[in-house]
């Protein structure tokens, strides 16, 4: 096998522990994993300290579904990018911080927390990084629902 594609063995280890995942390989170097948001948590432990895989990156997006988030691993011996794509709840937008045990997570869940409004409990310093100190409470930039007059905190 390359050593540029995903390796069947280290997924089926994956899988071998995370039963209910769905896995979709969207190229040689990229792999989607979708899990409950209550074992985002865990499988991301798996990643980091199993299968010696280093995040890289987060991603949070508002879809109609909820707030998916995308944690991005790289596998960095083989190149190929493992991201774990999990949904939150627009009704209870909270997860388990990855910062507790993953310092790479910090800031990429505060600015998550700040931009669309989901809690990340654990998280050591959820402190606002983006916005400034006088932005409205419960105003949240990327999220769909946001008006563009409020970017300044202006209601009108």
């Amino acid at each position: 096998m390359n050593e540029r594609t995903p390796n069947t063995e280290f997924i089926d280890g994956i899988a071998a522990q995370f039963p209910e995942i769905s896995v979709k390989v969207h190229s040689p170097r990229r792999v989607y994993i979708r899990i409950e948001r209550d074992r985002a948590f865990e499988l991301a432990q798996f990643l980091y300290r199993e299968k010696g895989c280093r995040l890289s990156i987060a991603t949070g997006i508002d879809t109609r579904d909820g707030f998916e988030i995308l944690y991005h691993f790289s596998h960095d011996p083989t190149g190929v990018y493992y991201s774990i794509k999990t949904i939150v709840p627009k009704d209870d937008p909270k997860i388990r911080s990855l910062a507790v045990f993953l310092p790479a997570a910090n800031w990429i869940e505060r600015e998550m927390r700040e931009m669309l409004g989901i809690e990340f409990i654990g998280h050591p310093n959820p402190a606002p990084l983006l916005t400034p100190e006088n932005w409205p409470p419960g105003k949240y930039p990327l999220r769909r629902d946001f008006e563009a007059g409020e970017r300044n905190g202006n209601d009108d």
